[in-house]
C-alpha cells in the first residue's frame, strides 16, 4: 500500500469525517450547515475534521465572503476505492470458492440439528 493510501484510510477511518464526506459530496455546505446536520458535535470539532480532510486532499474548500464552502474530492479517493475493490474481490472469491468447496463435500453434513440431539441423550443420561 502506498503511503497515499495510508494517509487516506486514516481520513476516512473517523465516522465524523466519514459522514462529512457524506453531508458534502454531491454539494458545496457551509461548516454551519454542516455543523448543524451534526448537533452531537461542537462546531470547533466539525473544524478539526474538515482540516484533517484537507489535509489528506479530499475536500475542495472556496471562499465566498466571509463563508467557506466545503465540497468532496471524489477523484481521490479512486486509490483506495480500487484497493478497497480489490479486497472485496479477493474476499468474494474466498467465499466463492469456500461455498464451492462444501456443496462438493461427501458424507453427511453438520447442521444445527445435530449438537441439540447429543445435548438430550446426555441429558436423558442424567436422569
Amino acid at each position: 500500500m502506498m503511503l497515499a493510501d495510508t494517509t487516506l484510510l486514516n481520513a476516512v477511518a473517523s465516522p465524523r469525517r466519514r459522514e462529512i464526506l457524506r453531508l458534502i459530496w454531491q454539494s458545496e455546505v457551509t461548516a454551519g450547515d454542516i455543523s448543524r446536520a451534526m448537533p452531537d458535535v461542537t462546531f470547533g470539532a466539525v473544524s478539526l475534521q474538515l482540516r484533517a480532510l484537507g489535509q489528506a486532499g479530499l475536500i475542495d474548500v472556496r471562499l465566498e465572503g466571509q463563508q467557506r464552502y466545503y465540497r468532496a474530492r471524489r477523484e481521490a479517493l479512486a486509490p483506495v476505492a480500487r484497493m478497497l475493490e480489490s479486497m472485496w474481490d479477493d474476499a468474494l472469491w474466498r467465499l466463492k470458492l469456500a461455498a464451492e468447496l462444501e456443496q462438493s463435500r461427501r458424507g453427511p453434513r453438520p447442521g444445527p440439528a445435530a449438537p441439540r440431539r447429543l445435548q438430550k441423550r446426555r441429558a436423558g443420561r442424567r436422569q
